[in-house]
């Protein structure tokens, strides 16, 4: 796999809510829990899985699969930046 730099600050929200925005249709905040604004079903999740790992270069796997990673952008924006750094992707 082909080693990619750690995304800058801000960079993976405003990715995840450009994302989010052409997915749903809806314009999103970094801290809205998108669960109970009704903007996210279960089945979404796993395919913000799946974008997350594919655009990131991450696995996400056993504990960190929790929905609460998913509820806001931000939060998925520390799990990206977390697992990135865990794989020795730290940017410097």
């Amino acid at each position: 796999m082909k080693a990619m730099t750690m995304p800058s600050e801000g960079t993976v929200e405003k990715e995840l809510l450009d994302f989010l925005h052409v997915r749903t249709k809806t314009v999103w905040e970094e801290d809205t829990d998108l669960f109970a604004a009704g903007g996210l079903s279960s089945l979404f999740a796993m395919e913000l899985v799946v974008h997350l790992e594919k655009s990131y270069g991450i696995a996400i796997r056993g504990a960190d699969l929790r929905l609460d990673n998913f509820r806001t952008v931000m939060g998925m924006a520390a799990l990206v930046r977390r697992l990135r750094a865990a794989a020795g992707d730290g940017g410097e």
